[in-house]
């Protein structure tokens, strides 16, 4: 296992129904297929050595003999193939009764049995006139000279991890109210395998598949979904082999139906173990009896293997690919803007809104989710106080920006030029002009802030605050200047979404000329627009030229907030992301700024103003990220540097 990612995979033999030794010899062949793939575990359908349709052949000696003779078979044939778990389903006696099982084996002993728990015995499925229900518990059985466990409460622990921990429950299981699934999650189980034999009617796949995906999302877990296909009785019924792999509510992979196909998938058990221990309602072994009654099978280790990860990573995590999807989610967030600055305005009986406008795209942003909480609550949009303040970086560009979009907005603009008052400000506290550093940006910005203020208490208003979250991540933002505001409606809008936002409004206002102006917002380079601009008048000050693209930290932001992906795993999975688009020393090197000035600016997002959550990640001391501001990086530092020395960067 490397940075936490296993190989699952789910195979469907082509096989004849009765002829065990047939289809033993499909299933090595795809044993050998799946090691040659880098499988770490691999599961099979059910009842696969025999066939799911031998109906009252299981009620016969010979194919029971047979199918546990092919048992025996697979055992040794997986010695070959070490560190790696199979799971195969077949009838299996015990006690004078017919089981329907799965066995894992491993490294050619047979690390356990697993009896289906619930019989169907509705429509066209019969299996109660064979088998026997399944037990909780675990008892003893000796098969080919070893003593294997056998039972309905087994967990396979897989070496001295205590990561991957693998269960089973078998087809129907999954299809009742309380699938055996829940106990084995909530007993410490992280990867889950069914083997299943699900015939095809209309509609079932795409139930089926919501069916796995759903339950890997509440169990939190890894599920490799196996199931029957070509070659099992078409006498009443149809298989499709409809193999699923998924991963906390996500679907990793999926088999085309009717091809047998086999899937592969790269399970994050790093991610899955993570996302269980944020979560303080996932509290495993809350029944001390259904605890005492499993069995933890301590396994070989899975084989470590380097794996060119069979995964997709979003580059914009944070912005759906699909449009309409991605239009849905515009429409949501400025809802929940919207209605969180519309709630307190009510709560304060404010008529009067004061926002910095820059033409840039925060401000933007904020201005247009105003609007729509003014509308709300039937206010004048003379009430929306713009206020547009010129100084040594503005551009004629965003200026004309700012001062159309309020006009067609219906808002009121007010233009108060600040460089007098600037530079009067250096020469009280004796700051060179000349000298354009972190004095000479942030005494402009503080400024800005102190008109707002002064301003929202001249109109009983109140400051909308325009900073978005990729900013705040990144302490990109002047201490008590335009970090502070009295609601913050931006704050944990990601800056690629806030760009989405944007154009959303743009192409559903119904006004050409406002969409106009708001299209030409998006087009201009994201800037402070702090220094003084080029000899031509455009924009000298680029945002992602000094700290980076928004794209890579946004990437960053949501890995390491929402899964506590550390600096080697977020930089692999970054140059498969982004591998198209950025070389690998240029991810670390804002890898390497992102982690240090995360660590460093947290004491401006330990004050933050209030503004509403919006998404799953979000830096509100208040909310999800309880940090401390005087937290070391160095652990994270150390393996950035580990990365540096492995790659040669400089």
């Amino acid at each position: 296992m490397k940075d936490g990612y296993i190989r699952a995979a789910a195979m469907t033999p082509k096989i004849k129904v009765a002829d065990c030794r047939y289809n033993t010899e499909q299933i090595k062949e795809l044993i050998t297929k799946a090691y040659d793939n880098k499988a770490a575990i691999v599961g099979f359908p059910e009842l696969c050595i025999t066939g799911y349709t031998c109906n009252d052949l299981f009620l016969q000696d010979t194919l029971i003999d047979e199918a546990y003779n092919s048992l025996i078979d697979l055992k040794k044939y997986t010695g070959q193939y070490e560190g790696m778990a199979v799971v195969v389903g077949l009838p299996y006696m015990y006690m004078g009764k017919l089981y329907n099982v799965a066995a894992v084996l491993m490294n050619g002993h047979i690390i356990g049995l697993v009896p289906k728990m619930n019989i169907p015995n509705y429509a066209e499925f019969y299996e109660r006139r064979q088998f026997k229900e399944g037990f909780k518990g675990n008892v003893s059985v000796n098969i080919d000279g070893e003593d294997v466990d056998f039972g309905g409460s087994l967990i396979c622990q897989f070496g001295s991890s205590n990561k991957v921990k693998l269960a089973i429950e078998i087809c129907e299981d999954l299809w009742t109210p309380a699938p055996p699934s829940i106990r084995h999650a909530l007993n410490g189980a992280t990867i889950i395998v069914n083997l299943s034999a699900s015939n095809e009617t209309i509609g079932k796949s795409a139930y089926r598949r919501e069916l796995v995906k759903g339950q890997s999302a509440r169990l939190v877990c890894g599920y490799i979904y196996s199931t029957a296909g070509d070659g099992e009785s078409t006498q009443d019924i149809v298989f499709g082999a409809h193999n699923l792999i998924c991963e906390n509510g996500t679907v990793l992979a999926e088999a085309k139906k009717f091809t047998n196909e086999a899937v592969y998938a790269d399970i994050d058990v790093d991610r899955i173990c993570s996302e269980r221990r944020r979560m303080s309602t996932f509290d495993v072994n809350v029944d001390e009896n259904m605890k005492e009654a499993y069995k933890y099978v301590t396994c070989p280790e899975l084989k470590k293997r380097t794996l060119e990860l069979k995964r997709y990573f979003d580059k914009a995590p944070f912005v759906p690919d699909d449009k309409k999807e991605r239009d849905a989610r515009c429409e949501e967030i400025l809802d929940i803007q919207t209605y969180g600055l519309k709630k307190r305005l009510e709560h304060t009986n404010c008529k009067s809104a004061v926002i910095g406008i820059s033409g840039g795209l925060d401000s933007t942003l904020a201005l247009l989710v105003t609007v729509r909480a003014f509308d709300i609550l039937n206010l004048d949009r003379n009430g929306i106080n713009c206020i547009t303040m010129p100084c040594f970086g503005t551009t004629d560009r965003t200026y004309n920006n700012a001062v159309k979009m309020t006009e067609k907005l219906g808002c009121t603009l007010r233009e108060i030029n600040i460089k007098k008052s600037v530079r009067q400000h250096f020469e009280d506290i004796g700051h060179n002009e000349d000298v354009h550093n972190v004095t000479y940006e942030n005494g402009q910005a503080r400024e800005r802030t102190q008109i707002l203020m002064d301003i929202a208490n001249q109109t009983n208003g109140m400051v909308i605050g325009t900073g978005d979250m990729s900013e705040l991540a990144l302490g990109w933002a002047t201490y008590n200047g335009d970090h502070m505001s009295m609601y913050g409606v931006n704050a944990s809008v990601p800056k690629t979404l806030v760009r989405h936002l944007v154009r959303y409004y743009a192409d559903t206002c119904a006004n050409k000329e406002l969409s106009e102006v708001l299209i030409d917002v998006l087009d201009t380079p994201v800037s402070p627009e702090l220094l003084p601009p080029n000899e031509d008048g455009t924009i000298h000050q680029k945002t992602e030229d000094l700290v980076g693209p928004y794209e890579l930290h946004d990437f960053f932001m949501y890995h390491m907030l929402r899964f506590g992906v550390g600096p080697e795993k977020l930089f692999r999975i970054a140059n498969i992301a982004f591998a198209n688009d950025y070389s690998p020393a240029v991810i670390y090197k804002w890898l390497r700024t992102f982690t240090w000035r995360f660590f460093a600016q947290q004491f401006k997002r330990s004050c933050l103003p209030d503004g509403p959550k919006v998404g799953s990640v979000a830096v509100s001391p208040r909310g999800d990220l309880r940090m401390p501001s005087d937290a070391s990086p160095a652990a994270w530092m150390e393996k950035l540097d580990r990365i540096k020395e492995a790659n040669g960067f400089e």
